[in-house]
């Protein structure tokens, strides 16, 4: 395989999710199997078929996977922040009623397999299932695969260091992924799912993701569904939002466990620090977490993440006009997205901001009705890379009317092998370089006649790509993965 040599990084992914799924069709289960042909092996290549762009182009389901080892080895991704997350139960226990269709309709949707589907549904201990996804990561940690490409390998790592002393040893002999481990969604603590949590497991789950070898640099603390620490924002859209109900919890604020939940990550005498990503909280969850980081002195400078988002154009919570750039009413309206003021606050605490490649969230609906089609790929590429170029020109604008250097906290967050909608033609990490050489074209074109106020932000469409693709991520890490 022809590998990128672009040491790109993505903040936001799910390398894991559909081959562990998977690994349910084999005994023993949870098999990281080494054999790259097979269906639990997380180095396993499967590049979309026609037949699977067409579903996906128009049912905007992904069954296909995108961020196997194999296609981040080919697309020149050397850093990758692999999300682990057992599936909420609550994703597969919905309104269609027939068992049968039921597990059909959940497979397909998310690819992970009928006995997944089934083993999810009856499932009762979600740290036991966050464990398992672990320890699939942990059995080809550093095991060298020998392709006729050249020698390949995935390195879990506990810090920046430890990234930057093993590629000093090696010296590129071995083309390497380096992991970070992080989370998304703290019901993976909840041992009684159908219950409320028991304070006392929960915290003492959380005590143990802290000792572990190679703990989560960041989690997020909701997800899809009411997990008793804060509310979730609305995540499901068409075919999903119909059959699955997100109703409980939604848009509500933290709880007192919450608050303790969140205490406990931040705090240093437990073990690692373990930042928080602001990503699915709701509105009123995230108006209670920064009055909870502007209460708490010693939170002041902890840095704010979001692993996979997108602006929605809209000033504030309490003002919802899309008026803080010139393509303000482009972006996707919704709560689920980031307010001005948040991005604002993000760049001021010396945050990153992962820029998702979802269709569904980056754009409106009229700007995705409006956007041209082509059948020629280079004219898709075009077309379709605009829609994210639209979030990067958006936060530039935000930023620099603030008066704030805006290009050193943006990111890509992709969050492939997420039950995503990716951008046409740029289906999985393979794609990664076309997404860099277009968004290149797109900052190009943008810079050539941009005025601004903070003058430190006119600089060269190569070093602005460059910065989002590979050195905001990396000085991120550097700063903040100890």
């Amino acid at each position: 395989m022809a590998v990128e040599k672009n040491n790109y990084i993505d903040f936001h992914c799910h390398s894991a999710l559909k081959p562990y799924g998977k690994s349910f069709n084999y005994k023993p289960i949870g098999k990281n199997n080494p054999n790259r042909r097979r269906t639990n092996s997380i180095w396993r290549y499967n590049p979309p078929t026609l037949l699977d762009k067409l579903i996906n182009y128009i049912i905007h389901l992904t069954k296909f996977s995108q961020a196997n080892f194999t296609s981040l080895a080919k697309g020149g991704v050397s850093i990758v922040c692999v999300s682990l997350y057992p599936i909420e139960k609550w994703f597969f226990v919905n309104k269609i009623k027939n068992e049968f269709i039921n597990d059909i309709a959940s497979n397909f949707a998310t690819g992970v397999g009928k006995k997944r589907v089934d083993a999810v549904q009856a499932l009762n201990d979600y740290f036991k299932d966050l464990e398992m996804e672990y320890r699939y990561y942990q059995q080809l940690d550093g095991v060298i695969k020998r392709f006729p490409e050249g020698k390949y390998r995935y390195k879990l790592v506990h810090n920046y260091d430890h990234i930057e002393d093993i590629r000093v040893r090696d010296q590129d002999k071995i083309h390497t992924i380096w992991v970070v481990l992080t989370i998304e969604g703290m019901h993976v603590l909840n041992q009684q799912i159908d219950k409320a949590p028991n304070e006392r497991e929960f915290m003492a789950n959380l005590q143990k993701l802290k000792n572990w070898d190679t703990p989560p640099f960041f989690v997020s603390i909701a997800h899809h569904f009411w997990n008793h620490l804060c509310g979730h924002a609305e995540s499901f859209t068409k075919l999903v939002k119909k059959k699955v109900d997100q109703s409980e919890g939604l848009d509500t604020g933290f709880t007192p466990l919450g608050i303790k939940v969140v205490h406990e990550l931040f705090s240093t005498e437990n073990g690692k620090r373990i930042l928080i990503d602001l990503k699915h909280m709701s509105v009123a969850s995230r108006k209670d977490f920064y009055a909870l980081i502007d209460a708490t002195p010693a939170y002041r400078n902890i840095p704010l993440i979001v692993s996979h988002g997108a602006a929605n154009g809209l000033k504030s919570f309490a003002e919802r006009k899309q008026t803080g750039s010139k393509i303000a009413n482009k972006l996707n309206p919704v709560d689920i997205n980031f307010f001005d003021t948040e991005i604002i606050r993000i760049a001021k605490s010396k945050g990153i901001f992962g820029l998702q490649l979802d269709e569904r969230r980056i754009a409106s609906k009229q700007t995705l009705k409006d956007t041209k089609h082509s059948t020629k790929r280079s004219k898709i590429m075009h077309y379709r890379s605009e829609l994210l170029w639209n979030q990067v020109q958006h936060i530039l604008e935000v930023l620099d009317q603030e008066g704030l250097f805006a290009w050193d906290c943006m990111v890509i967050g992709s969050d492939f092998d997420g039950i995503i909608d990716p951008l046409n033609a740029f289906w999985t990490s393979e794609e990664m370089p076309f997404l860099a050489d277009f968004l290149e074209r797109h900052a190009y074109n943008y810079m050539k006649d941009a005025s601004f106020k903070v003058a430190g932000n006119n600089i060269k469409a190569d070093e602005i790509i460059e910065r989002i693709m590979s050195l905001n991520g990396t000085e991120f890490l550097k700063q903040n993965f100890k």
